[in-house]
């Protein structure tokens, strides 16, 4: 089931790499700039790197890399990125866009499963995953246990993850196909992952968005954020506002499609450590069944 798993995987995400690569790779400066300038912390995105604060020589670990969009976000802002992905496409396009942002010198791929992946002890400053644990539910708990090895003491976690707390929502959604974003055995995760992720990481922060918002697939169809009319940018920004003043209250929290989990990871300093962690070098680029 595990080989399986990853097959259909690394085959669905190799084609949404395939469609890209026939096209220049690179990062709008619009979405650079916006990144790092003013943060509003009622986009989900903006949210997450407010939280991160400086990444000047921090190590960070992009779980689920995908194209590489997120590991040169973080590269441009000073981090020191380890991007890993189970789509050896992905990985291609992703080295691509580092190579074309000039930050090829911050950024290293691996292609491999997760679960198979093998990192030094105490390496990470910081995890970043953007749609991950999603897709690992059946391997969650030891995938954490994982990322905690690999983490440093205090070492920070970010993960932004699909929710499904309101059993009124999920009847609904199993009335709706699923988007062609998702693969076929993905899920957003449930009270039971939730309350595994809070066992594994004590402390874990939860902020809530994506309920009006989910409206913006309309509003900036056909476009981005970043190129966008001011008309449209305006109504969008007026979705995800009243989106992060309604999932503020109580009563509204479990209406939320999207959820950003912060933590911090509590472990004695120097616990498994031995020595300092080598560099990692890139791996060379590999067919699915490789990366399997």
């Amino acid at each position: 089931m595990r080989s399986k798993r990853w097959a259909s995987e690394a085959e669905f995400f190799d084609r949404l790499a395939e469609s890209q690569l026939g096209k220049i790779p690179w990062m709008d400066p619009a979405i650079l700039q916006r990144y790092s300038g003013r943060l509003r912390p009622w986009f989900n995105k903006e949210f997450r790197f407010e939280s991160l604060g400086d990444l000047s020589g921090q190590h960070v670990l992009d779980v689920g890399c995908g194209d590489g969009s997120n590991s040169v976000l973080l590269a441009s802002r000073g981090a020191r990125v380890t991007g890993i992905d189970i789509s050896p496409r992905s990985i291609e396009l992703a080295t691509e866009r580092a190579r074309r942002a000039g930050v090829q010198d911050r950024v290293v791929f691996h292609c491999s499963p997760l679960e198979l992946a093998t990192f030094p002890e105490n390496t990470f400053d910081v995890i970043w995953g953007d749609g991950i644990l999603h897709h690992l539910i059946p391997e969650l708990e030891g995938v954490l246990s994982q990322l905690e090895r690999w983490a440093k003491p205090g070492a920070r976690v970010v993960f932004s993850e699909p929710l499904s707390l309101s059993p009124m929502l999920r009847r609904l959604r199993s009335h709706i196909p699923i988007h062609e974003g998702a693969t076929p055995d993905e899920r957003p995760l449930e009270s039971a992952e939730l309350n595994l992720i809070l066992q594994r990481l004590p402390g874990t922060r939860m902020r809530h968005f994506s309920l009006l918002s989910w409206f913006n697939r309309f509003v900036m169809k056909g476009t981005t954020y970043e190129r966008a009319s001011s008309v449209r940018r305006f109504a969008t920004e007026l979705l995800h506002a009243a989106d992060y003043a309604l999932l503020s209250l109580p009563g509204f929290k479990n209406m939320g499609g999207m959820v950003v989990l912060t933590s911090q990871v509590s472990k004695a300093a120097g616990a498994g450590q031995a020595e300092p962690a080598p560099e990692l070098a890139p791996e060379p680029l590999r067919r699915v069944e490789a990366c399997g």
